[in-house]
């Protein structure tokens, strides 16, 4: 009688979780905090680690997350305040047929440039809205309404490239110091039988088991896309069509907007045994328009199963076509992973060792643990990346690997390496996190291109030989950070957090420092980048 009861407790839970958990995208820090690694990547599991977001029909992964929004829930009696401020949403409906949730995402946050003495604020006034009809339709929507003033380094960025970074475009321009934005996301998705799951979004998806992704990441701005996702047991597979937009190409008229692109992109993750997991993505970017003509979405691109690289070449290969590999292997409480990026080569060129520039590919190499010496919510990442001059780049900014004016894999770009690594600590309420990030890449003289900016033609290249990672203005760069938030409502990830950051950009031209502390009470699930 016991067991039957746990058994109808454990079901009515997960339907529970599967109807309260939409599709959502989770930010990096969300999954270390909350201790999600053991799940994720212990070896009882043979979770497909590499595709984000992570769907919400997983049964391990949604109790997961059910239980870590129950954080500090008291059964006992309390009121209807203390409810809203550290346990509940905002509002929440929960009906035998559909659920609902909505609450209000505060991200205010006030902070000091050391160097100049410069005061910074953020104002984010957010909202969140998630739910499902049924067991089979879940959708989610969030959008932020933000005026800043950011230090010096993130100024400069947005003046140069006209966005926020990870975010959208700035709304005055460089006229304006305080900076005024809007963003939002939007997901809806369909699981009409347990092995398929159809989502139509407006965010971001992110392919890997690191903090960065040399194949696809979240590091650019929303964008609009259809994702098929289908899962038999040991074998998931993506296929996704996205449009993207490029700042840098001249519009055709005010009335089209910014110059669109199109991008399709087939991922297939293979848990080969409990340990093992490889993946195998393609993609291809093309341009929707020139002044000749309209292309549009090209259909050859349409099936889900074809490979693309040979669909490109029928095509006459005027597309950017990058295939790569994914994978990772699992130890007690350690994952070892890693990625590589085949954009373009010649085989010719890649055994002599001349450096030409068409050999272009990136890598990744990572290790990441939880339980570290057996102490419980310690968790770790250390990875090291890597990406040839002119990787990612077009014969013009239209068919390149960005979106945005931001890169959609490495916020690098090319020609660079780095070594980043990532310490998390959860007590209670309480998360430490640390972020050290040192890396070198060769930045452009004026008129020059070594292969770092994507978004430059590769046919303005500097030289067709000896070219190498870090070409260029040889650049160093430190990026220390530290956070210490204390949580108040994990429903919608409320808390109250304290960070520090230094950040330092040499070479022989400029020695630029940034030390920035912030104090704020924020709330939110996104993925902001200010690690560049």
């Amino acid at each position: 009688m016991k067991k039957g009861f746990c058994l109808i407790f454990s079901i009515f839970c997960y339907t529970q979780v599967f109807c309260q958990t939409p599709n959502q995208t989770f930010p990096y820090d969300f999954y270390s905090n909350q201790k999600l690694d053991h799940k994720i990547y212990g070896i009882e599991n043979k979770f497909h680690s590499s595709i984000k977001p992570y769907l919400a029909d997983d049964y391990a992964l949604a109790l997961s997350i059910d239980s870590m929004r129950n954080i500090g829930l008291d059964t006992g009696k309390r009121s209807l305040l203390k409810r809203k401020l550290f346990e509940e949403h905002l509002i929440e409906i929960n009906k035998k047929d559909y659920q609902l949730y909505i609450d209000f995402l505060p991200d205010f946050q006030t902070g000091k440039e050391l160097q100049e003495s410069k005061n910074t604020w953020l104002n984010t006034r957010g909202f969140q809205i998630g739910g499902n009809i049924g067991t089979k339709f879940s959708f989610y929507t969030s959008g932020y309404e933000s005026q800043a003033l950011f230090p010096t380094y993130i100024q400069k960025f947005i003046n140069t490239n006209g966005i926020i970074p990870s975010q959208t475009n700035d709304n005055f321009g460089p006229e304006k110091t305080i900076k005024d934005y809007s963003f939002s996301t939007t997901t809806l998705s369909y699981t009409p039988i347990k092995y398929l799951n159809i989502t139509l979004g407006q965010d971001k998806n992110f392919i890997g088991d690191g903090y960065r992704s040399m194949l696809l990441s979240d590091v650019a701005t929303n964008y609009p896309f259809l994702k098929i996702t289908g899962n038999l047991g040991d074998v998931k597979y993506m296929s996704m069509w996205a449009q993207f937009q490029d700042l840098t190409a001249p519009q055709f008229s005010y009335e089209n907007g910014y110059r669109k692109k199109w991008g399709v992109f087939h991922y297939l993750d293979w848990n080969i045994n409990k340990r093992l997991s490889l993946g195998f993505f393609d993609s291809v970017i093309w341009n929707d328009a020139d002044s000749t003509g309209k292309r549009g979405f090209d259909f050859s691109y349409i099936n889900p199963l074809s490979f693309l690289r040979p669909v490109e070449r029928q095509n006459g290969s005027p597309d950017n076509a990058v295939i790569g590999f994914n994978g990772n292997y699992k130890l007690n409480g350690v994952t070892i992973y890693g990625q590589f990026l085949l954009d373009e080569f010649d085989v010719k060129h890649v055994f002599s060792g001349d450096g030409y520039w068409a050999n272009k590919s990136g890598l990744q190499l990572g290790l990441r643990g939880y339980d570290l010496l057996g102490l419980k919510g310690f968790r770790y990442l250390t990875e090291f990346n890597t990406a040839r001059p002119y990787t990612y780049s077009g014969r013009t900014s239209l068919t390149n690997y960005g979106h945005y004016n931001q890169a959609l894999a490495h916020p690098f770009g090319a020609n660079f390496k780095e070594w980043v690594t990532m310490l998390g600590y959860v007590v209670g309420r309480f998360n430490f996190s640390s972020e050290i990030d040192l890396a070198k890449y060769g930045l452009d003289g004026i008129g020059k291109n070594f292969g770092k900016d994507i978004f430059k033609p590769y046919k303005t290249r500097q030289q067709e030989l000896n070219n190498k990672v870090a070409q260029g203005l040889v650049t160093d760069f430190t990026y220390l950070n530290f956070k210490t938030a204390y949580l108040l409502n994990s429903k919608y990830n409320l808390r109250i957090e304290l960070e520090a950051t230094h950040r330092n950009e040499k070479n022989l031209t400029f020695n630029n420092t940034t030390n920035w502390i912030t104090i704020g009470l924020r709330s939110s699930f996104r993925n902001i980048y200010y690690d560049f």
